[in-house]
């Protein structure tokens, strides 16, 4: 099946389509066009979006109401929320765009029956270098059945109208007309360990090495911060590990039988043992030097290892916090550029 107006395949798009695909579709299509090993899937193109919305709102307003409210009134943008959240998820889609969909997860799901996919949220505005909208939209795990991957589509749709995500756009000025959101449809991968890398230190801002936090099972454990993961530094160059953090992984997120995710303790056994061996680290650091060359930048990345061993990545955004501290002035313009030399100097005497 190519690829169509509402439907983008991974291997046919890349960053440069972000706003037909937002970000974190655009980063998946150019991960998998560069060869880094990503689990299959496509985007629901922001004209799906579009084509819902149209029809939505030729029954009632929806973006001039989000623009009508200010970003401290949060009473009025809770009501408005809730209102448009639950149009969102009761609506019928269009015909085209519902068959569309189903025919890409036919596709995807390939001879397996019904295969458990990842359903998230790509808004058009996150994971660009200076994002700051990345996870206020939301993200369902272990989907299950074309029924309920659509269903999951329009749920990741109304989360652009979530408390959080209108209170930051009205906060910031955003204008609506500039929001849409695409949808990323992914085979799910069972993983046995998962987790989170960094291509500079998280703490101190250092580009020769690469941090990387992990844990037994899903990696929305680590994520979300419901348990303390395994730490590893790792020269970026030598491949010597130097930090060895062994955190008790108390509890797990394992795939629940009928859809979604749960939480279970973890077996004691395996509690205080290292999730990651040192040839995964080094195949982990192999992988996150080959993506920080291919973007040019310190890089964010979710990776997962299934039970067979095979390394998978789940998303790649460029790292925000340390590159806005380097893009910050050391100090504030003058309007006579000799003020800067004349305090540096006047401080020594």
């Amino acid at each position: 099946m190519p690829s169509s107006q509402f439907i983008g395949w991974f291997a046919d798009v890349g960053l440069s389509d972000r706003p037909t695909v937002g970000g974190k579709g655009g980063s998946l299509g150019e991960l998998t066009r560069a060869s880094i090993p990503v689990p299959p899937g496509f985007v629901v193109r922001t004209a799906a979006f579009e084509r819902f919305l149209s029809a939505l709102e030729n029954e009632e307003p929806i973006r001039p109401k989000v623009e009508a409210v200010a970003g401290h009134e949060l009473e009025r943008i809770t009501a408005l929320s809730k209102h448009l959240r639950d149009r969102l998820e009761s609506e019928p889609l269009p015909d085209d765009v519902n068959a569309e969909i189903l025919a890409a997860y036919a596709e995807l799901s390939g001879a397996d029956s019904n295969p458990p996919v990842a359903v998230r949220s790509s808004a058009t505005t996150e994971d660009a270098a200076d994002a700051s909208f990345a996870g206020l939209q939301d993200t369902y795990l272990w989907t299950i059945g074309a029924q309920a991957t659509l269903e999951r589509v329009r749920s990741c749709w109304a989360s652009l109208y979530s408390v959080p995500s209108v209170a930051y756009r009205r906060k910031h000025g955003l204008p609506e007309k500039g929001v849409a959101m695409a949808v990323v449809v992914q085979r799910m991968v069972n993983a046995s360990k998962a987790g989170v890398l960094f291509t500079r230190s998280p703490v101190t801002g250092d580009r020769s090495v690469i941090t990387i936090e992990g844990a037994w099972g899903l990696g929305s454990a680590v994520v979300s911060g419901e348990v303390t993961p395994d730490r590893f530094v790792i020269g970026k160059i030598t491949g010597e590990i130097s930090v060895r953090e062994i955190s008790s992984k108390h509890v797990q997120h394992l795939p629940a039988p009928s859809g979604g995710v749960k939480e279970v303790e973890t077996p004691e056994h395996l509690r205080n043992v290292p999730c990651l061996t040192d040839p995964e680290i080094a195949a982990l650091r192999d992988i996150a030097r080959k993506v920080e060359r291919h973007y040019g930048c310190p890089q964010d990345i979710e990776w997962a290892i299934d039970h067979t061993g095979q390394i998978h990545l789940l998303q790649s955004r460029p790292e925000t916090v340390w590159s806005s501290k380097d893009r910050a002035p050391v100090a504030k313009p003058t309007e006579n550029p000799l003020q800067h030399v004349l305090k540096i100097f006047g401080g020594r005497r």
